[in-house]
């Protein structure tokens, strides 16, 4: 089975507005689009979300290289679709996809907006919780 959304044609610019617009409905006070220096594309989208009383920024990394490497090895995709730009549609699909699905169980009570966005909020000193747990070897010691 190839990767999910891996024929779209959607702009990655598109899709990072779709998700903005789907997280302003949900209460995001502010959405920051982040963009690659260098190339351009879209890296990042981070958010402001009121959780429990508290103001808490959250960011969605979107890394496209694993995406792009999926596609080289899968031989049933393309070749035409084989490159950076489809790489980056791709991921940013998959992002608004995975968006749209957690937004859908918060909404359900299933979870936690906290349960769901906590490896992505922001520390203090600018990195994920993710990447803090993770750069401390998941706080098992």
């Amino acid at each position: 089975m190839s990767i999910l959304k891996y024929t779209t044609q959607v702009d990655a610019d598109k899709t990072a507005s779709e998700i903005s617009k789907m997280l302003s409905m949900f209460g995001a006070k502010a959405v920051l689009t982040e963009y690659d220096e260098e190339e351009g594309y879209v890296k990042s989208l981070s958010f402001k979300l009121n959780i429990n009383g508290n103001d808490m920024g959250i960011k969605l990394p979107c890394d496209w290289k694993p995406i792009l490497d999926i596609l080289e090895d899968d031989k049933k995709v393309p070749r035409r679709l084989v490159n950076r730009e489809q790489a980056v549609r791709v991921a940013w699909r998959i992002v608004l996809a995975w968006v749209e699905a957690q937004l859908a169980i918060i909404q359900t009570k299933m979870v936690k907006t906290e349960e769901v966005f906590l490896p992505y909020i922001v520390m203090k000193d600018g990195n994920t919780f993710f990447q803090k747990v993770s750069n401390d070897n998941f706080l098992l010691e």
